[in-house]
């Protein structure tokens, strides 16, 4: 009989169970510590919180813009959230907001030029953060821990649209 035939005993499942929170912990743990110096890096270097750079980030990706409503999917925020970094960047010429010409309730949101060039010094600067964070990581180790995270996330992915 093979392996994967045999069923699992409870004690094997709890080991299992025990295992996955101990991943899930490591990860929280290990996100957390690399987040919190990140954010003071990016408020003791340019003044900017983590939310502003993520909205930023994501604009830079979209160069023709995104609606509020698409923003904060991506962003995973609420649009009030949404308005209040935008509000702030469009102040300091950053951003641009227009209404759609197909209904014009609805506004668009994309980086000015001064906008462009000030996140990629702020994304320059955030890789190289990353990389001394992550400094004694081994090369060799890169390409299977990334591989294992794409698996997880595609894993979790496949669970959110078979629970619909």
């Amino acid at each position: 009989m093979s392996d994967n035939l045999v069923p699992e005993t409870d004690t094997q499942k709890q080991e299992t169970e025990t295992k996955k929170l101990a991943l899930w912990l490591r990860l929280i743990t290990n996100t957390n510590i690399i987040e919190k110096e990140i954010r003071n890096l990016f408020r003791s270097e340019f003044n900017v919180t983590l939310p502003r750079f993520d909205l930023m980030s994501a604009l830079y990706r979209e160069p023709g813009g995104l609606t509020m409503g698409e923003l904060s999917k991506k962003m995973l925020v609420s649009n009030g959230n949404v308005t209040g970094i935008v509000e702030r960047l469009q102040k300091e010429g950053l951003v641009k907001r227009w209404a759609l010409p197909t209904d014009r309730r609805i506004y668009s949101v994309g980086l000015t030029p001064k906008g462009r060039t000030d996140f990629k010094v702020m994304a320059d600067q955030h890789k190289k953060w990353v990389a001394d964070i992550l400094t004694d990581i081994q090369d060799e180790d890169l390409d299977p821990m990334i591989a294992q995270m794409t698996r997880m996330g595609q894993v979790l992915k496949d669970r959110k649209e078979a629970k619909g």
